[in-house]
């Protein structure tokens, strides 16, 4: 097999990776995730390399715990066949290659604008004349929500078609806030830049991206992380986990006027995010992770002050949620509303809760597991019926997981261990880095030049491939179904943008 086989968190030279002809590197890739359903695309992307575009693929196994990647160098000015014609969940990315280099693709079946870079190949494609679908009837109507929404949420905008009450198809628009970010990872020098561009990805997923960051970077240095340094990436991936399913919960019981539910779980959100900022200083988590270091070590006084944190937690939650799963105005809103089907969620590369609702076992603390969570031997929370219920569901239970790990966790709090130098970033290097945040499946990609500067820099929020999920989850459901189909999957404006 023309590809070589690495570990999440491992760097190898970029010369090792192999570069195959454009319908080899085609076939290969596409046969690898269509030969196993336990095979999927953690990141396809391309990048300038003298005069081509050097393509690399990622297709992580998640059985075998491994990752196969391979290249291919091609003309900006080819026209290619597309690996989505063969397999639709690489349509995301080579939508994001062709606005990005102008690569052409001949038979790609939904070739248009991603994210609107400033960078773009084609500056005359602008948000303002996106082409969206359309259907020319008199019975049928269109319904356009957003980009300014009415609150405190980013900026996208959604395109339905109805007839009466009845979605028939909805197209999400994004990129209204495209940062630069990547870009922006190949422009700073200083550790401490890069580290305040990761947690500010996502503001929902701080702890996430920053995880993402700190291992890559220590990847790329051959930095090999001491046992307090994991435990603090654990514990704060898994209180991030909380906060913001606790959060979520609140915002679908807002969506069905629920007001006592919304109420609760917002109130119970607080005194975890409270307990951040008692830990590193703020209360969505900037500041606490960074490569080569613990600035923040967990004490047996901060371990008895989450056993209190938790310990009132606990009891409030486990009665809202019999309150919520026992009321029949709530189920009613939840079940059989926004369905996702195992089919479909296969066929467009869901990750993450997006995945797991479905039916598909996907999620990197089993899969791919890095810091403190091969001890834990997590066991993912998998639903099957795709709908807002399983989404629910899904967030209640690993709440519940995610105290349990805790609880775990913090009976053998580690000693600090002395700082050490970090070193430098290794020349001409790739890593890649894989993290279950609280949305799903982070993945993280560098390339270093030949004194160890970041070349290129790759980013993908689980997100990127569960925009589309909601898109087909409110098909056939009424119009006012739209809200608590969108909360209940609660994705990244931010995230997708970049």
């Amino acid at each position: 097999m023309q590809t070589i086989t690495i570990k999440n968190n491992q760097s190898i030279p970029v010369s090792s990776i192999p570069e195959l002809g454009y319908e080899e590197f085609l076939g290969l890739n596409t046969w690898l995730v269509a030969e196993k359903a336990e095979r999927h695309c953690v990141n396809y992307f391309g990048y300038p390399n003298e005069k081509k575009i050097m393509l690399i693929c990622c297709i992580a196994d998640d059985l075998e715990q491994t990752i196969y990647i391979s290249s291919c160098s091609v003309d900006p000015s080819a026209l290619l066949p597309s690996f989505s014609a063969r397999l639709f969940c690489f349509e995301k990315f080579e939508r994001e290659i062709h606005e990005n280099f102008g690569l052409k693709y001949i038979d790609h079946p939904w070739l248009k604008p991603v994210r609107y870079p400033f960078d773009r190949a084609d500056k005359t494609q602008n948000i303002a004349n996106y082409p969206f679908y359309a259907i020319d009837s008199e019975e049928l109507h269109e319904v356009g929500v957003g980009p300014i929404h009415a609150g405190v949420i980013e900026p996208g905008h959604f395109r339905f078609i109805c007839n009466g009450e009845q979605i028939l198809h909805l197209e999400i628009q994004l990129g209204y806030q495209h940062r630069g970010i990547e870009k922006l990872f190949t422009e700073k020098r200083e550790l401490s830049q890069l580290a305040t561009l990761a947690e500010n990805i996502a503001g929902d997923t701080v702890v996430g991206h920053s995880t993402a960051f700190a291992m890559l970077w220590e990847s790329l240095c051959g930095f090999e992380t001491t046992r307090d340094i994991d435990f603090s990436r654990t514990v704060a991936l898994e209180l991030e986990r909380i906060a913001i399913h606790t959060g979520d919960l609140s915002a679908v019981c807002t969506d069905i006027a629920y007001q006592l539910g919304s109420s609760v779980f917002g109130r119970l959100r607080t005194p975890i995010i409270n307990f951040m900022q008692e830990w590193g200083g703020n209360r969505l988590s900037k500041g606490l992770i960074r490569p080569g270091r613990n600035r923040f070590p967990f004490t047996p006084e901060l371990a008895e002050r989450l056993t209190q944190v938790l310990d009132a937690f606990e009891p409030d939650f486990t009665e809202m949620n019999h309150q919520l799963f026992n009321l029949p105005s709530a189920l009613s809103r939840f079940e059989r509303t926004g369905v996702v089907s195992v089919e479909n969620a296969s066929a467009i590369g869901t990750v993450g809760m997006a995945a797991r609702t479905s039916g598909i076992n996907r999620d990197i603390r089993s899969s791919h597991p890095h810091s403190l969570y091969p001890e834990l031997h997590h066991e993912m929370v998998v639903k099957h019926h795709g709908d807002v219920y399983s989404r629910v569901q899904l967030r209640r239970v690993e709440i519940f997981q995610s105290i349990k790990y805790l609880r775990t966790l913090i009976t053998n709090i580690p000693d600090f261990s002395a700082e050490r130098k970090l070193g430098n970033p290794g020349e001409t290097l790739f890593a890649l880095s894989l993290v279950e945040g609280w949305r799903g499946e982070i993945c993280h990609c560098a390339i270093t030049g030949p004194q160890g500067e970041l070349l290129h820099y790759k980013i993908k929020d689980p997100s990127f491939h569960n925009w589309l999920a909601l898109a087909l989850s409110v098909r056939n459901n009424e119009i006012s179904d739209f809200p608590i189909c969108n909360k209940s999957f609660n994705l990244s404006y931010a995230g997708h943008d970049l």
